[in-house]
């Protein structure tokens, strides 16, 4: 008897969640005519991202097993999992499956097709029991079209004459289609009328639900599996239309797991072009090959140059529409490091067009966006000033190996002046750190951006415009004089503890009223309960004050240094199975609890591999490569299935009941490009005996002729109270004025006018070095081009130090 189609019950489904970042596997083919990007996680694809690396399609896609009995199995539940790439350094993937109670196994061969917009899943299923008969498989998929989970439409349809799972939402449509005919189909709301509902309450799937429309919905076919058939393939098209999409799954179907062959080739192609920097861990892996095929994964093939952070949301299972929480967007810092990991491993051309993406999205002041979509709008509105400072370092970087000659540094200036006035008329303070939470004075900003200033001076003196590098450096070597001033605390209860002198902070807010100094003030620790927030700054440490030595400003064996490192370790080390791993700073909240349960806006952080890395680098720089080498093992011992590298590792007892194992990854996102890239500049410091990324400006600056600046500056956005006998007081306006100043309070007065410079700013130098300690200079401004006084006097006490 026919059955009448219906929309299926349950309308619109319980509330729609992403998936596990846990990933195993990153893929897609280096074609632009593919632009699908896929992802694995417990034997089955994941977030399927089409047209662009920031649009993920799907939640996840796999199998379920039914049987004799009431039987059923969901391979991503209820089977054990093993991954293995084609060969070393392509991220095409085989994957077999095996029933825990020994029932099936299942195998798998992923890529996506070169020559359109598909992924392709070869399966083989096996029975395993003797006597085994009557068991069913179905593909499961459910669709979560342009980054959102709700809104979604699903139907079983046909495409000339053959029945195809159809998605659409947002613009975009799919289409999943099967070499072998499909049987029963459905189309429902997850968590109500779903395939996997149907299959586990009732044993079949209720072929009149046939369309779900304008919900969060699941699609579930039955794969016409048999003794003669044992193999099968999938095809997943995507398209602007259901048409379009069907006919690209249908003509991926046609040319068959044959587009393998291009696929292979377009990777192993790509990797023979990069350094031989192969290292092979004890699961076998080429772990150097690993990391480069993630960094090329994360690119943009329409948007040359744009690479995201992770094709990963952190905590997906706990995050819906509304907290997508995803790294799937551009983050400026995440893309130097990257490019700085295409540069370690010899391939300029890709680092090239990474400076490139970042002139077209920086914004008309001169920074660029906390972070963004690869269109560059922006998603966050922090500004980092040590992202405004890292496309400066890149664009020396690539100037300084020969691939930006003069004549393409040309077309890179207009960017470069306007970082650097960005830079300096806006630092050296941060709005946020490089963990986008708080602002002030941070070691590991303040390195950036002086290293900055110093590369971007020696852009500007190569293309003969010596006046604005010379003020770069002057600049830099204003705040490169006063980092311990601002960062560096003495005599604290943690130096009596650990047994040192004095210690970086791992950031200080910008100077408040009252206080002696910014190290004085608090700092509100983020992702931690409501009260249980603000701290003070010096009993705050990170491992971020290595930023000082990896860019060149401090010396490895600077005793403030060694110090630091001392505290850093007391407090912030804890030792894996894999070695020791840092955490980010003291009191860290972004991270499961301590039950394990996830992030959730509160928890308690965890150990980063990625400072291994950056530890690593400074043993390095210290002499000490044996140590390094000994890192190296422990970051790559912190990676999980498939080699792929996570943001944080568990630091707790084994959890398995939350797949959480002391040492493996946690449930943040994996794998973390940052990380990755971190890696290969490891494997290259290690061969060349020395940081790969380490800017020279600052070694022979600070370290070798231990430059001091003359002068201390005052700004509206930084005004010093007091500066130390012997400087000159240099002020820094944004528009032209005229200083009516004093040093005995107004018994005599002078007038400076002041004088503009490349970047805008309008500077006069008092000429106070003389003045002796104890006295105050008193200031004010007749503003040149409203022709009207400030009305406010200002002062600066002279010192006999610099508060350090």
């Amino acid at each position: 008897m026919a059955v009448t189609p219906t929309i299926a019950p349950g309308a619109p489904g319980i509330p729609a969640r992403w998936t596990s970042s846990a990933k195993s596997g990153v893929g897609t083919a280096l074609s632009l005519a593919s632009r699908v990007w896929f992802t694995i996680s417990h034997g089955i694809l994941n977030e399927i991202y089409y047209p662009h690396l920031d649009s993920a399609c799907t939640r996840d896609m796999g199998l379920i097993v039914t049987g004799p009995g009431g039987y059923f199995s969901e391979e991503k539940r209820d089977a054990g999992h093993a991954i293995e790439p084609f060969e070393d350094g392509v991220p095409a993937y085989r994957l077999l499956n095996t029933a825990a109670d020994g029932t099936y196994r299942i195998k798998k061969r992923i890529i996506t097709d070169p020559k359109r917009p598909a992924l392709l899943q070869e399966i083989s299923f096996t029975l395993l029991k003797d006597g085994a008969s009557d068991y069913s498989v179905y593909a499961l998929l459910a669709p979560h079209l342009v980054n959102a989970g709700m809104g979604n439409t699903a139907w079983v349809g046909d495409h000339e004459g053959t029945t195809v799972l159809f998605a659409s939402g947002r613009g975009v449509c799919l289409a999943l289609a099967s070499s072998l005919p499909w049987g029963t189909c459905s189309a429902g709301y997850v968590g109500i009328s779903d395939g996997w509902q149907q299959l586990q309450n009732g044993g079949r799937l209720d072929p009149t639900c046939q369309r779900a429309e304008d919900g969060n919905v699941a699609l579930t076919g039955e794969i016409g599996f048999s003794a003669e058939t044992p193999k099968v393939l999938l095809a997943l098209g995507f398209g602007a239309t259901p048409q379009d999409a069907a006919e690209v799954a249908f003509a991926s179907l046609k040319q068959g797991f044959e587009a393998a062959r291009a696929y292979v080739e377009k990777w192993r192609k790509w990797q023979a072009g990069l350094l031989p920097l192969d290292r092979y861990t004890a699961s076998g892996l080429n772990s150097y090959r690993v990391s480069t095929a993630v960094l090329a994964a994360h690119r943009s093939i329409a948007t040359p140059g744009a690479a995201v952070a992770s094709l990963s949301i952190p905590w997906g299972f706990n995050k819906g529409d509304d907290d997508l929480g995803g790294y799937h967007l551009v983050w400026p810092r995440d893309l130097v490091e990257t490019a700085g990991g295409f540069l370690a491993a010899g391939d300029p051309e890709q680092a090239l067009e990474i400076l490139g993406y970042l002139r077209s999205i920086q914004q008309p002041d001169g920074h660029w966006p906390q972070n963004a979509w690869l269109d560059g709008t922006a998603y966050w509105p922090g500004i980092q000033m040590d992202e405004c400072a890292f496309p400066l370092l890149l664009a020396d970087a690539l100037r300084r190996a020969g691939h930006l000659p003069r004549a393409k540094l040309t077309a890179f200036m207009p960017m470069i002046e306007r970082a650097a006035s960005y830079v300096m008329r806006n630092g050296p303070v941060t709005g946020e750190d490089r963990w986008e939470e708080d602002a002030g004075y941070s070691p590991f900003t303040l390195a950036v951006e002086i290293s900055a200033l110093l590369a971007a001076a020696d852009i500007f003196d190569a293309c003969d415009n010596h006046q604005p590098a010379n003020y770069l450096r002057e600049t830099a070597d204003i705040w490169n004089d006063q980092i311990e001033r601002w960062t560096y605390v003495t005599g604290t209860p943690l130096c009596r503890d650990v047994g040192v002198n004095g210690y970086y902070v791992r950031i200080a807010p910008r100077d408040a009223a009252g206080a002696a100094s910014p190290k004085d003030g608090y700092v509100p620790i983020k992702n931690r309960p409501p009260g249980d927030t603000n701290r003070l700054a010096e009993a705050i440490v990170s491992p971020d004050a290595l930023a000082l030595v990896r860019f060149g400003l401090r010396a490895a064996d600077d005793p403030r240094i060694v110090d630091t490192l001392k505290i850093i370790d007391a407090t912030l080390r804890r030792d894996l199975p894999q070695g020791p791993v840092w955490y980010r700073y003291t009191g860290d909240g972004y991270g499961e609890h301590e039950d394990g349960a996830p992030f959730d806006g509160t928890g308690q952080g965890r150990a980063w591999p990625l400072l291994a890395g950056e530890r690593a680098h400074y043993e390095l720089a210290a002499g000490r490569k044996d140590r390094a080498a000994s890192l190296l093992r422990t970051l790559e011992g912190s990676a999980g299935h498939g080699g792929l590298l996570p943001e944080q590792v568990w630091d707790g007892p084994d959890m398995p009941e939350r797949e959480l194992r002391r040492g493996g990854p946690s449930g943040s996102a994996m794998p973390l490009v940052w990380a990755h890239s971190e890696h290969i500049k490891l494997l290259r410091s290690l061969r060349d005996g020395a940081v790969f990324d380490m800017p020279p400006q600052g070694v022979k600056r600070y370290i070798m002729d231990k430059t001091v600046s003359p002068f201390r500056t005052w700004r509206f956005n930084n005004k010093v109270r007091t500066i130390p006998a012997g400087k000159v007081l240099r002020l820094e306006l944004l528009a032209p004025a005229i200083v009516h100043w004093s040093r005995d309070n107004w018994a005599t007065a002078h007038d400076s006018r002041t004088t503009g410079n490349a970047f805008g700013i309008h500077i006069t130098d008092l000429p106070v070095a003389d003045a002796p300690s104890g006295t105050t200079i008193v200031f004010t401004f007749l503003w040149s081009d409203a022709g009207r006084w400030e009305n406010v006097n200002f002062s600066v006490g002279i010192d006999g130090s610099d508060g350090q």
